[in-house]
């Protein structure tokens, strides 16, 4: 597992390494191959040199460029690079910047080791993670499952299956783990989330997540 640390303290990077170290699932002897970039330039050089990085994490506020420009330049020449942004702050609106340019998740520093390593595993598994602080307030109160697929159905046009699927992906949980729990073939399940992004009107998990939140659609 490759990953890099792209932030300007050297105190960050160095005490993310021990977190970082503890990635894989307890009895796994997979090493864990941590890079450390002081600055957006020298990230890119090593982004270049190993282009088959598990993960990047990048710190919002950089010095010379943004992380919201790096990640911006980054999504052209790199697509599909796995980038998590991380910051000091849960402001919505950054979330929604970070996720705008194509960021896989969004962690504050001021997270515990333990949230930040099952946002980690989230991500690499194929799921998505913000934190709840930075989505914003409740709209509504939680509704019970069972009439959550009939109403969402009926407000966004979709099907009370794709509904479940979405109830899912609010969750945070990737495909296999969404096939798993609803007995769905993959190929269906991506053709459910394809029709979730339609209605919702985005392309990617996280903006799903927003989305949802905006609507006041709340498991």
């Amino acid at each position: 597992m490759k990953i890099l640390i792209v932030d300007d303290h050297h105190l960050i990077r160095e005490g993310m390494r021990p977190v970082l170290e503890r990635l894989p699932a307890h009895g796994s002897e997979e090493p864990v191959e941590i890079f450390e970039a002081e600055n957006f330039d020298a990230a890119t050089v090593t982004v270049t040199k190993h282009p088959d990085l598990d993960l990047v994490l990048l710190d919002v506020r950089m010095p010379g460029t943004s992380g919201f420009a790096g990640l911006a330049q980054w999504q052209k020449r790199f697509p599909g690079l796995p980038v998590v942004m991380m910051s000091g702050e849960d402001d919505p609106a950054l979330v929604r910047s970070a996720i705008d340019q194509g960021a896989l998740g969004y962690i504050p520093k001021s997270s515990t080791s333990e949230v930040i390593l099952n946002a980690l595993r989230l991500v690499l598994s194929g799921g998505t993670y913000l934190p709840r602080e930075a989505i914003g307030p409740e709209r509504v109160a939680p509704m019970p499952q069972a009439d959550f697929a009939a109403d969402v159905a009926a407000r966004l046009g979709i099907t009370p299956r794709q509904a479940d699927v979405l109830a899912l992906l609010l969750a945070g949980k990737s495909n296999k783990v969404i096939c798993r729990e609803l007995n769905l073939a993959e190929s269906t399940v991506k053709n459910h989330v394809a029709a979730v992004f339609k209605a919702l009107n985005v392309t990617t998990r996280v903006q799903a997540v927003l989305a949802a939140s905006r609507l006041g659609i709340k498991t």
